[in-house]
């Protein structure tokens, strides 16, 4: 590898570890469910999967 394709690929793995700084940030603070969010997971959850619209039907009725 040349000199310049290493010094790029050292400026990529550096703002990708910046980005996962980051991500870990927010996941550090913010990593609690609200009440609302709780509900909803649960009623997901209750919910058959017999009762959801397929991926299918659901374009077929949007392109109609």
């Amino acid at each position: 590898m040349t000199e310049s394709v290493v010094e790029h690929m050292h400026a990529d793995l550096e703002v990708l570890k910046c980005d996962v700084a980051i991500i870990k940030h927010i996941l550090s603070e913010e990593g609690k469910l609200t009440t609302f969010a709780k509900k909803s997971l649960a009623e997901a959850r209750a919910t058959l999967e017999s009762e959801y619209v397929s991926h299918e039907v659901l374009k077929k009725r949007i392109l109609k």
